[in-house]
């Protein structure tokens, strides 16, 4: 019995919880007293979410309701890439986060050195995934674990665990 396993390396995040974790940022920022009349708007969009508010103070206090949403809602930071805050109209302050989603080539290649050179596993990039292929399934939950313990600049997820 020659079968073998694998997992794809990905880096996602589900989209209607991070819709869930704006909706509850904008209520409390409309809700929270020194915020109330600040005109913070919060749009979500496809690949971005833009911040109008009017000061980089209330901008800081926006970010911090913001960062407390999506860990609660089960979603790393690390999706979140903060651009630098830009003046808008009227001396207000506008800042345009990324979302992070998939892994760039460049990390994938350093992924799938690091699982070559840590274990007997075979590894390939499709596209902005990494699957890993191994005969025993112990050594993939290895990999798992070895993955969860480094530090990448992007989240990681472990998806067709097979």
């Amino acid at each position: 019995m020659a079968s073998s396993f694998s997992f794809d390396v990905v880096s996602d995040f589900d989209y209607q919880e991070l819709v869930n974790a704006i909706d509850q940022t904008k209520r409390d920022v409309s809700t929270r007293y020194d915020l109330k009349d600040t005109k913070t708007e919060i749009e979500l969009e496809k690949e971005q979410i833009t911040i109008n508010t009017a000061s980089e103070m209330t901008w800081d206090a926006v970010r911090d309701i913001l960062e407390s949403k999506v860990v609660r809602r089960s979603l790393s930071l690390k999706i979140l890439d903060y651009g630098k805050p830009e003046e808008a109209s009227m001396g207000r302050v506008r800042l345009v986060i990324k979302l992070k989603k998939g892994i760039e080539q460049e990390l994938a290649k350093q992924i799938s050195k690091l699982i070559r050179d840590n274990s007997k596993a075979q590894s390939q990039i499709q596209g902005d995934a990494v699957r890993v292929t191994s005969k025993s399934k112990d050594e993939l939950q290895t990999i798992m674990q070895m993955l969860k313990g480094k530090d990448f600049p992007v989240a990681l997820q472990f998806t067709n665990y097979r």
